[in-house]
């Protein structure tokens, strides 16, 4: 990972249900400041999303939250964290996602970090993009 920027981090805006998505989220924070790398994310400061992108800018990396007019009361709670870029809908909050990334991530989430990483590895497919995809964490079968 040593030659990434800039990781996008797809995730929910919820904590989810087990201790292990906040620990995966908290230590992919951790890891992103180790490596020196600076986050994009879906700009929210609550649940995983805002886990992750505290953790990073607390550490002193540079944090991008891209998200579309619409979710901004309902992903920002308090303070935004980091620069935030508000755009029109979620194919632009997509595009600027991807536009600005080196690589992705993505961590538990709802449908739409499904879609956000599904679209992503479209693009792949295509031919749009030659970035990685990883997903994390890997579950162990004991906490399932």
């Amino acid at each position: 990972m040593g030659k990434f920027k800039r990781v996008c981090v797809f995730c929910g805006s919820n904590s989810g249900n087990r201790k292990i998505f906040s620990d995966a989220a908290l230590d992919l924070g951790r890891q992103l400041v180790e490596r020196k790398m600076d986050l994009v994310y879906g700009g929210g400061s609550i649940g995983l999303m805002g886990l992750v992108s505290k953790t990073v800018y607390d550490g002193g990396c540079h944090v991008l939250g891209v998200i579309p007019t619409a979710l901004v009361s309902v992903e920002i709670s308090g303070h935004a964290v980091g620069e935030v870029l508000i755009v029109s809908d979620m194919h632009e909050r997509k595009a600027e996602m991807a536009r600005r990334a080196d690589a992705f991530i993505a961590l538990p989430g709802g449908y739409g970090t499904m879609e956000e990483l599904l679209e992503m590895i479209t693009w792949s497919q295509l031919g749009f993009h030659q970035k990685p995809l990883a997903m994390a964490p890997q579950i162990p079968k004991t906490s399932i």
